[in-house]
């Protein structure tokens, strides 16, 4: 080969590295991603859990509840019982993706409902996002039994950005819920009546309050549930973790760029070796 076929060919090399880099980060940017969201919950076996984690992506208009305001029919739902699925209608919108986190395996907080996610287990799911830029926030929310109406969740719809305005992911992103983050829908009172996934059976009390801070679940431990009773001291402390969530992304950005990279390296390399 010529000493100016030998550059030319270096020239389409570097061409090609570049525009193989340019085309992953477009790929990574606006159009389609995958995140994996995972879900931990760090109480011991015999202790509290955690019912299929909602997992929604939108523009930062979603909020969630608001404290000293009505819990809507959603979070009353899923707070009093645990399924997510008038929530996500309630969320459904254009540009809005959303997700439910189960637990691998057991009992469900009502019948025909997913497993809950139970102590010491971690759970995840995947969920495709379209336009990153129209779902750069991420809302989560999860009833925590035994318990009449205690959840977790983000009242601050712009709390957790996942995405920057160009739709480049920002993560991974870590979320720890503590014992000051367990919320109250006001919608039934504590007194463990008929609360999901007790065997102490009775009727709820309905409370027609507002979303406020949970007093605790200390009444809750020595709670019977169909696979066995809630430990003494285990209820959750303001300082305590209740629920870790991670958003990452697949494939990772790093390994795919590298790969991409390695690709068009090699074809350039062949177009080297055939001379041209």
């Amino acid at each position: 080969m010529s000493q100016k076929n030998f550059r030319g060919s270096v020239a389409r090399t570097k061409l090609a590295l570049c525009a193989a880099a340019g085309l992953l980060v477009l790929s990574a940017s606006s159009y389609g991603q995958v995140l994996r969201v995972t879900v931990e919950n760090p109480n011991p076996s015999n202790g509290f859990y955690i019912t299929p984690v909602f997992a929604g992506f939108h523009d930062g208009s979603f909020d969630t509840f608001n404290l000293g305001s009505p819990a809507t029919p959603g979070l009353e739902l899923l707070a009093e019982d645990g399924p997510p699925d008038l929530l996500a209608t309630e969320f459904a919108a254009p540009g809005r993706v959303s997700g439910v986190v189960p637990g691998l395996m057991g009992f469900g907080s009502m019948p025909g409902q997913p497993p809950v996610i139970d102590g010491g287990e971690t759970a995840s799911t995947l969920v495709s996002i379209v336009d990153s830029t129209m779902s750069r926030y991420f809302t989560f929310a999860s009833m925590v039994i035994p318990s009449n109406d205690a959840f977790i969740g983000n009242n601050n719809p712009l709390a957790y950005q996942v995405f920057d305005a160009g739709g480049n992911f920002l993560g991974p992103l870590t979320i720890e819920v503590f014992g000051d983050q367990l919320w109250d829908a006001g919608t039934e009172v504590n007194d463990r009546m008929g609360a999901a996934f007790s065997t102490l059976g009775g009727t709820s009390s309905d409370e027609g309050g507002m979303v406020h801070a949970h007093p605790g679940l200390d009444n809750f431990e020595g709670t019977g549930t169909p696979v066995g009773t809630i430990g003494a001291g285990l209820a959750p402390g303001p300082s305590e973790l209740i629920a870790r969530i991670t958003i990452t992304q697949i494939p990772e950005p790093a390994t795919s760029t590298l790969s991409a990279l390695a690709l068009a390296g090699l074809l350039a390399w062949r177009r080297m070796k055939r001379g041209g």
